[in-house]
């Protein structure tokens, strides 16, 4: 889907959202169905794994077996001579979609199978994007915005501007909102250290709910670590890692507060389970990068899971328009799908429309 105008972070931006459906088929007729990951240039890669290297792997067995489903398509991460994020991407689209059998099976939402804490989830929209001819004015207005449309909070992007001017950009945002509106702030790698200590300094007193990748990736957890112990602010991150090894390695290395690991980049919700699991004993909160149709049913199940983490429907028109029974937004919160297995029902126009 092309957005109408582009995105841009401290060094990336997104002018389309695309993302992979995945359906699996039981010989009990049910039909497990999820949709995963943003990645356009990668895409035909993962869906040739998907197609090629796991399904042979994994037709035949048993869908509540699901750690042996798990494993049986471990086997394509093991090639070393091509990036192994693709390979954990393609297994996340099978096993979100076996988690979808598996509750549609059962007559269950997945939060419930999966540990049923809360049925509802404070949500935030992720926002603040650098924009051509936008104004530190425009961002106050866009913070409202959000507020009125019934976030009850919002991930600012900060990290591709100067400390000062990114502060001052932040200080706009808190003013516009009031105290009770969560505001996280999140660089995506484009600080240095002493950039990201100068910037958190700067915009001290603005009660910034945590700083997200605020450093440079070439040494981030060591990095992090002193980020954690100099800004005061918790951090997170989690999202650039593929595997519960390198969450391990995070809360290991006392490098983050919150883990925001991506179950659509790292092989899926029996994965990024485990790593809840890690976080709980490490005493870190979970959040998770995107992805809301999945992010909610895995944050609710659970009592140190945070925010839903959603967009403006200019950013991410796929939420809106492709999950027909999509709930709204009310008062900050977003209701969990009461339907088995992810509740989702999916638009067959809009993806009739959209497929490529």
């Amino acid at each position: 889907m092309p957005l109408p105008r582009t995105f841009r972070g401290s060094n990336y931006f997104m002018t389309h959202r695309c993302t992979i459906i995945t359906r699996v088929y039981t010989s009990g007729g049910v039909v497990g169905e999820c949709y995963n990951g943003d990645e356009f240039e990668t895409q035909g890669e993962v869906l040739r794994i998907i197609a090629e290297e796991i399904a042979p792997r994994i037709k035949g067995l048993d869908a509540f077996n699901i750690e042996g489903c798990w494993q049986a398509m471990r086997p394509p991460s093991y090639n070393i001579l091509r990036d192994r994020k693709l390979a954990m991407c393609a297994q996340a689209c099978v096993d979100s979609a076996l988690w979808d059998a598996i509750g549609k099976a059962l007559g269950q939402p997945l939060y419930k199978l999966w540990g049923g804490y809360r049925a509802s989830l404070p949500v935030v929209c992720i926002a603040g994007y650098y924009e051509e001819g936008k104004t530190l004015a425009d961002f106050g207005r866009e913070m409202e915005t959000l507020k009125t449309a019934g976030y009850g909070g919002c991930k600012f992007k900060v990290g591709g501007r100067t400390p000062a001017e990114d502060a001052e950009r932040v200080k706009v945002a808190r003013t516009a909102v009031g105290p009770d509106f969560v505001l996280t702030v999140d660089a995506n790698q484009g600080y240095t250290l002493r950039d990201a200590v100068a910037f958190s300094r700067l915009a001290e007193g603005q009660g910034i709910r945590w700083f997200e990748e605020p450093v440079r990736w070439y040494n981030d957890r060591l990095d992090m670590a002193a980020a954690r112990n100099l800004t005061g602010i918790p951090i997170c991150a989690g999202q650039s890692e593929i595997s519960r090894a390198g969450c391990r390695d995070l809360m290991v290395d006392r490098a983050i507060d919150v883990c925001n690991f991506d179950a659509s980049w790292g092989g899926g919700p029996t994965e990024w389970r485990r790593v809840a699991g890690l976080a709980a004993c490490f005493g870190v909160e979970m959040a998770h990068h995107e992805e809301p149709q999945i992010a909610a049913h895995l944050l609710a199940s659970i009592p140190h899971g945070t925010y839903l983490e959603t967009f403006h429907p200019d950013r991410d028109p796929m939420f809106y328009r492709l999950v027909a029974n999509r709930s709204n937004f009310v008062d900050g919160t977003y209701a969990l799908p009461r339907g088995p297995g992810f509740g989702l029902e999916l638009d067959a126009g809009v993806i009739a429309k959209y497929r490529t």
